[in-house]
């Protein structure tokens, strides 16, 4: 409360000097200074609440139905979200993180209008979502404008908005505390909005909203602090261009170069480069069309297809991963690299990058729950085995947990039958399901610390749901 008592007072001094300025001249005496402290105060709630005004209805509360099976059987649980209506047929942008996996996506409106909304696309690795409301015909709905997130600076107010806790919607005033925060391990395309407005779960996929009443974020990730209130918003600027895509296509494609990129001042590592332009290749990823172009450790590259790229900070790793991911897939592209000293020319054939997650199956009366391996998602897997099954999470007390089976075992065969895929994997479930109940133990082919194992799995008893 204390903070944001503060955050009002610089509001409200802001607002004064601007009031002071604009009536021409700097008033003089207690009559005076009493007049523009009136007005001022009148001026700073007014610009709050009609920013308030013009986004708050378009706020959306959003509760998805999900399917999840990390437990090692499959589970629908309710959650809870936000998001915003930016166009007045419905559509809806919220995170990636809110609706994936939704078997079902609830929404409720400002007016108390309720109704199932539609996934448009979705992007997990900006966690960006597109939503389209079940409308009736004719049905319209309020909608907020869309702003320019690069027009943000450190120490502009801004307010987030949203179901924290799955208490419908809330208003919260803050600060932008970074305009463009790198957060490492969080995307490799996105800058964030760093501000101490408050964001709790449930306020995921709200929007951020500066004083001209426009959406200039998508709340995506908060943590509380001894400090104080640490929040993230993905910038409109990412927003408008992500959207556009799920819009046209329902995903955003991007191509894959298995390239490892390090700024020329790396702070985070104690590294710096003796350069003023590029950005450094820290390495490349196993059968990467990088490494095949002949991509080393320490070149530095200088230019993209002819786009000159650099990266002097861990913010600018963003933008030059992006241009990347842009090359056409499958055509040859040009890298300029500075190697030794030596200007040298590449080429690079890039791959579209495809799926990012594994495909899941339950599998109820072994009480376990498989995917399949992901380089992206199970890179560790995928240095075992780049094609396969592992073992995505087993319940207990279950068959699969009694028999010694365990998360990320890879799965290589099923009682003699080699195992490569979901679909092999699923017909051999059900074969044994099937034979039930003459035989119930068959023998499951594993890889567990790069060791190959054979485990035989006991399915006799049932277990019964919880």
């Amino acid at each position: 409360m204390i903070r944001k008592a503060i955050l009002l007072a610089a509001l409200l001094i802001a607002v004064t000097i601007v009031a002071t300025k604009t009536y021409g001249q700097e008033p003089s005496g207690d009559a005076a200074t009493s007049k523009v402290d009136l007005l001022s105060r009148a001026d700073t709630f007014k610009i709050i609440t009609d920013a308030k005004a013009k986004v708050f209805p378009a706020v959306v509360f959003i509760k998805p139905i999900v399917e999840k099976m990390e437990g090692g059987e499959k589970k629908a649980v309710q959650v809870s979200g936000s998001g915003v209506l930016i166009s007045a047929d419905g559509e809806v942008v919220t995170n990636f993180h809110v609706i994936d996996k939704a078997v079902r996506i609830r929404c409720t409106l400002f007016d108390g209008r309720h109704m199932d909304a539609t996934l448009v696309g979705s992007d997990k690795e900006t966690d960006l979502a597109l939503l389209k409301l079940q409308r009736k015909e004719g049905e319209t709905f309020p909608f907020a404008t869309i702003g320019d997130s690069d027009a943000l600076t450190e120490g502009d107010f801004v307010m987030a908005m949203g179901a924290p806790w799955g208490l419908n919607r809330s208003v919260s005033i803050g600060i932008v505390s970074c305009a463009k925060r790198y957060v490492a391990g969080s995307s490799e395309y996105n800058l964030f909005i760093q501000t101490d407005a408050s964001l709790n779960p449930g306020n995921s996929g709200g929007p951020l909203v500066n004083t001209k009443g426009e959406v200039v974020g998508i709340n995506s990730m908060g943590s509380m602090s001894g400090g104080g209130d640490l929040g993230f918003s993905i910038p409109s600027a990412t927003v408008k261009d992500i959207v556009g895509q799920l819009r046209s296509g329902g995903k955003v494609a991007r191509s894959w170069t298995g390239i490892w990129l390090q700024p020329i001042q790396d702070f985070d590592q104690d590294m710096y480069f003796d350069a003023d332009k590029g950005v450094i290749i820290s390495g490349c990823d196993p059968d990467s069309p990088g490494l095949k172009a002949g991509l080393k450790n320490g070149d530095r590259i200088l230019s993209i297809d002819g786009t000159d790229v650099t990266a002097m900070t861990d913010v600018d790793l963003p933008s030059v991963r992006t241009c990347l991911s842009g090359l056409a897939a499958d055509k040859t592209a040009t890298v300029v690299v500075d190697r030794g000293g030596k200007s040298e020319t590449v080429t690079l054939t890039p791959r579209i990058k495809g799926k990012v997650e594994g495909e899941e199956l339950d599998c109820p009366r072994w009480n376990m729950t498989l995917k399949t391996i992901n380089q992206f998602a199970d890179p560790d897997l995928y240095f075992v085995r780049h094609e396969g099954v592992f073992i995505f999470g087993t319940k207990y007390p279950g068959n699969a947990a009694a028999s010694g089976l365990d998360k990320n075992d890879i799965i290589t065969s099923i009682d003699g039958t080699e195992i490569k895929t979901l679909d092999e994997t699923k017909a051999a479930y059900e074969a044994a399901v099937n034979a039930t109940p003459k035989k119930t133990r068959i023998v499951v082919g594993i890889i567990r610390g790069g060791l190959d194992r054979e485990v035989v799995l006991d399915f006799a008893r049932e277990y019964k749901a919880d």
